[in-house]
């Protein structure tokens, strides 16, 4: 295997030389060796090199799961750039805030377009004949820029180096049995902008020299016969995949009620490996599953700061739902006392179930982020500790469990929502005098995103006019799903909105969506207001 610290360009030359013959990739009809998609590589390595970019500078990428996703990545590597994957679901707002932080050099889109905010466009990844550039690539530098949700509203970029994703994909290959072995066919699906399926899927896949099958989007039907038809052996997954097969699986039983559960089975019956995160999964989900598909869920937890994998029920070897696991080997994992969460918490548990915590997890190991961009700030500190502001206990096993995620960030389908980003567009509707942002429980996405809203005296304001003013700066998944008005929000002493007495005025239960249309300040209407669901 080779060095922690090794790109995943060279993963893939190195799975090349290996195994030059071996399946790499399965996208639609296109089918590639790694020695394929290597070549592949190169040439668009060459093709960022014919753009005049030089080692260091950064290019985004906004496509669907695909080879040219993977090609352009993967060539940007190879040419000694540093990759700033993009949500695919971002609006131009969000799209000109990312490239302007990151300072990219080119966008790299599935077609023509104008500049956006004077970055030059790229459709599709570029391709050139000549040899790829020579470049000496530094492991503890810059090899992905993760922009995820932070302190401040916006997303912030994570420094991911090339020897933190490399070392968390040694940490997971250390589980027995290994999430991903040589043999395997990984099914794609999560987002290869997301870290998660950047490197716990690609990543992995890389590492081994296994066969990545690749899904655009995920479509619960098309992905249960792509993974029959593909043989698959192992997917990581997130719950609202599962949610989903389970959900057709229902519906098919009701069409052809002598054959239950036929496709599921079907799609599944090659399964050696079935993985969860981004979100907690269920436990009538993993029960189904293991009833229904015959097929064990493995659990875990992660963070883009740690590249992402942190703990895993796959690390203990006692898959449980509801629980994440034990640190990954080669990851060490405390519990810290916090005032954050009160002992109310906890009384639906018993006194003998709970050994440690609740706690908030803090991690230390080679796979942890050099900070955020462009100074490193809010990284590991002296010790190499990160605190995740998550919060877990551990069970009389040693096995943890979430107790909640952070205080105010919103996990809807694994992506973070910030209020503060939120709130900061809905403000901006001339009709809003003051908005809060707060998340629901969801059985689809895990939470969901609620408004709370005060209209300014004298204007009227329908719930779907807010959304629709939203969706035109947020992407879909951060639009607000449900809307409740007050005639005022509760602030604290120092003039801040007061989350724990929204908490305690219910809002962050699931509504059953009654209430106003529309509301007028002055009227003092209070309700609750539901659109389609965003996630």
């Amino acid at each position: 295997m080779e060095q922690a610290g090794t790109s995943l360009a060279e993963l893939v030359r190195a799975a090349a030389r290996r195994r030059p013959d071996a399946p790499a990739v399965v996208a639609g009809e296109q089918r590639l060796t790694w020695a394929e998609l290597d070549a592949a590589v190169d040439r668009a390595a060459a093709g960022f090199a014919g753009h005049g970019l030089t080692p260091g500078d950064r290019v985004a990428i906004q496509l669907p799961n695909g080879l040219p996703w993977l090609r352009a990545a993967l060539g940007a590597l190879r040419a000694g750039l540093v990759v700033v994957p993009v949500n695919t679901a971002y609006t131009d707002p969000e799209l000109e805030f990312v490239l302007t932080d990151s300072g990219a050099r080119l966008l790299v889109t599935a077609g023509n377009r104008p500049p956006v905010a004077g970055v030059p466009v790229c459709p599709g990844p570029p391709e050139a004949d000549g040899p790829p550039p020579e470049v000496v690539v530094d492991p503890a530098g810059p090899s992905f820029l993760a922009y995820t949700s932070g302190t401040t509203g916006r997303p912030r970029g994570a420094v991911l180096p090339a020897a933190a994703l490399r070392a968390n994909q040694e940490q997971c290959l250390a589980m027995t049995p290994p999430p991903v072995r040589e043999d395997d066919r990984v099914l794609l699906v999560l987002p290869l902008f997301h870290v998660y399926g950047l490197n716990a899927g690609f990543g992995l896949v890389a590492a081994t020299g296994a066969c990545a099958v690749l899904q655009e989007t995920f479509d619960p039907r098309a992905s249960l016969a792509l993974m029959a038809e593909e043989q698959v052996t192992a997917v990581p997954g997130a719950p609202p995949m599962y949610q989903a097969w389970l959900a057709l699986a229902d519906a098919m039983n009701l069409e052809d009620p002598s054959h239950p559960d036929a496709d599921l089975r079907r799609g599944f019956a090659a399964m050696r490996m079935a993985s969860s995160g981004a979100a907690p999964l269920p436990e009538d989900v993993w029960a189904a599953m293991r009833d229904r598909a015959a097929v064990t869920v493995w659990e875990g937890y992660g963070l883009t700061e740690a590249s992402p994998v942190v703990a895993s029920t796959l690390a203990t070897g006692r898959p449980k739902p509801n629980c994440i696991g034990g640190a990954l080997p080669g990851v060490e994992l405390e519990l810290r006392d916090t005032a954050v969460t009160s002992e109310e918490d906890l009384d639906d548990r018993a006194e003998d179930e709970q050994l440690e915590g609740p706690g908030e997890i803090w991690i230390r190991g080679a796979n942890l982020f050099a900070g955020y961009w462009p100074d490193g700030a809010d990284g590991p500190d002296a010790d190499g500790w990160l605190g995740t502001g998550d919060l877990a206990y551990r069970d009389a096993d040693g096995d943890l469990h979430l107790v909640d995620r952070r205080s105010d960030l919103i996990l809807v389908s694994g992506f973070n929502v910030y209020p503060a980003e939120v709130e900061r567009v809905l403000d901006a509707h001339p009709a809003v005098a003051e908005s809060a942002v707060i998340g629901v429980p969801d059985a689809t996405t895990g939470a969901a995103v609620r408004a709370v809203v005060v209209v300014r005296p004298g204007e009227r304001l329908a719930v779907e006019e807010l959304r629709a003013h939203a969706a035109e700066s947020l992407a879909r998944y951060k639009v607000p799903t449900s809307v409740h008005f007050l005639p005022a929000l509760p602030h604290s002493l120092t003039g801040k909105v007061s989350r724990a007495r929204l908490r305690e005025l219910g809002l962050t239960g699931e509504g059953d969506g009654a209430g106003a249309e529309e509301a007028v300040a002055e009227g003092a209407v209070a309700g609750d207001a539901e659109g389609p669901s965003g996630g």
